[in-house]
């Protein structure tokens, strides 16, 4: 299976995008390099702009283009977009509803050696939480390009969160992305598991060790953390009685409560997050620190029993 991270295949897409729509615009925090848009700025130089390191500036001056008429995609680390940036992105881009796509890379505790202060944990919360911002978090390097192209053909704020690690892919060239729209990956009837980002791979390796001791579960790609696909959750919820929800983010705030809002007005039902659990991270190798968080199958394995023996 092949390896990519979700922040190659962002710059990759743009380069793609950039050349079939002369509106996009590619927007830098001095960091290019590591979010990948580095390429972009090599092959279209005049819409190209690194704004050096000041995010409230980059996401003002995605602003302007926006009102121009342009479509910008603004990057930075997951951690500085979504906490420097803030006010910015609150009433400059969100508050008049402009057309700017915030693709933030490093996102989570995968950042590894970088250490808390780059971890970004709470940026699902804190996107989620302001009126008009769609949140996008992808599963794999083939659904990160889906999503990008998507992005642009699609007018608001929107906020993709990317990563830094190679991730396995999942989807093939055929997958259709949609914004809004959950996916069922694989079929199953005892519990409902509904990730996101790394962690839907972690499901799917959950899924294939609880079927050999006679767990089916329903493993579900949500890659819309907003709007959240409701019909699917409560549709999911009825059928196999019990959810677990997987993300490498904080519990609080994030997949796991966007989920828990769901049932808790439409379908009360017994549910387990698996996240981070209100704790800061650190530095280290990115699989230890997975390891170390309960962000693996094996944690997603004990939680299913949990929800199944409440039940």
């Amino acid at each position: 299976m092949s390896k990519i991270a979700t922040r190659d295949a962002y710059g990759k897409a743009l380069v793609k995008l950039g050349d079939i729509n002369n509106n996009v615009v590619v927007l830098d925090a001095d960091l290019s390099k590591s979010t990948k848009t580095y390429d972009f700025g090599k092959t279209y130089p005049d819409r190209f702009f690194n704004m050096g390191i000041a995010e409230q500036n980059l996401i003002g001056a995605a602003c302007g283009f926006a009102t121009a008429g342009k479509i910008p995609f603004a990057s930075s680390f997951a951690m500085f977009a979504s906490g420097r940036a803030f006010e910015i992105i609150r009433n400059s881009v969100c508050y008049p509803n402009l057309n700017v796509k915030i693709c933030a890379t490093h996102a989570g505790i995968t950042v590894g050696e970088d250490g808390a202060s780059h971890e970004s944990v709470e940026d699902i919360s804190i996107m989620r939480s302001i009126p008009n911002m769609t949140v996008l978090v992808p599963a794999d390097g083939v659904e990160a390009e889906k999503m990008i192209f998507e992005a642009a053909n699609v007018y608001g704020p929107m906020y993709v969160r990317l990563g830094r690690s190679a991730v396995d892919t999942i989807f093939t060239e055929e997958y259709k992305f949609e914004i809004g729209k959950g996916t069922v990956l694989t079929e199953g009837d005892d519990v409902s598991i509904i990730a996101c980002g790394i962690m839907v791979n972690e499901a799917i390796k959950a899924s294939e060790e609880l079927k050999k001791e006679g767990i089916n579960a329903r493993v579900i790609n949500m890659s819309t953390i907003k709007p959240i696909d409701k019909e699917l959750i409560i549709k999911s919820a009825k059928e196999t009685k019990v959810v677990v929800t997987a993300e490498e983010h904080s519990i609080i705030g994030g997949l796991g409560s966007a989920v828990s809002e769901v049932l808790a007005e439409e379908c009360p039902t017994i549910l387990k997050r698996v996240g981070i659990k209100d704790v800061f991270g650190e530095s280290g190798n990115p699989n230890d620190l997975l390891e170390k968080y309960g962000l693996t199958y094996k944690y997603i394995i004990n939680s299913v029993k949990e929800v199944i023996a409440k039940n």
